[in-house]
């Protein structure tokens, strides 16, 4: 076998290369199925929420607490969302170059949250989420229903752990770093 494809590629190259052909291929017509998806069938965490008056340090004691997100979500008896504080926020005005004093830590949550945070719905698509994040730089985005009830909230990681999941083949089959060529084939 002597053809061009031959000399162009090596044998190894080759497969290497219609693999990754047919891999990409495979997630490229995925891709935008995927992002249509309602944000309704994404992993949720629980929105770790406080009550109006809460004092900005034990909102920080909260997110230490959990270890799961970086938010507090601020919500009144009935669950409607009033605002966010992000610990971003706080440690911005500690140490931002628009700090004019110390952030007092026993202020109500009400004097640093986001009166209107930007939400998104149950019904709205992980495409509408990816969109809102980064054009926002949000990390995570509350998910409320039509009374502003607060449902939920997408983070980031979300996201990414529902297009792993679409995609077991393809992340399992790679190599541990997809562009490293290995001199002989491991294993026995």
């Amino acid at each position: 076998m002597n053809t061009l494809v031959d000399r162009a590629f090596p044998t190894d190259a080759l497969h290497s290369f219609l693999v990754a052909e047919l891999t990409e291929r495979a997630v490229a017509t995925r891709v935008p199925l995927l992002v249509e998806e309602k944000l309704s069938v994404l992993s949720r965490r629980e929105p770790v929420t406080v009550a109006p008056g809460t004092s900005i340090a034990a909102c920080l004691r909260a997110i230490q607490r959990t270890g799961t997100g970086d938010s507090i979500f601020v919500t009144d008896p009935d669950g409607r969302l009033l605002g966010v504080l992000t610990e971003r926020y706080i440690f911005g005005r500690l140490v931002g170059p628009d700090v004019v004093g110390t952030v007092d830590l026993q202020a109500p949550v009400e004097q640093m949250m986001t009166k209107a945070p930007r939400t998104l719905s149950l019904d709205q698509t992980v495409g509408d989420a990816i969109e809102l994040m980064q054009t926002g730089r949000f990390r995570n985005v509350p998910l409320v229903d039509g009374d502003a009830l607060l449902v939920g909230v997408v983070r980031q990681v979300d996201i990414l752990r529902f297009l792993a999941e679409a995609f077991p083949e393809e992340l399992l089959n790679l190599p541990p770093r997809p562009h490293q060529r290995m001199e002989q084939a491991e294993g026995g």
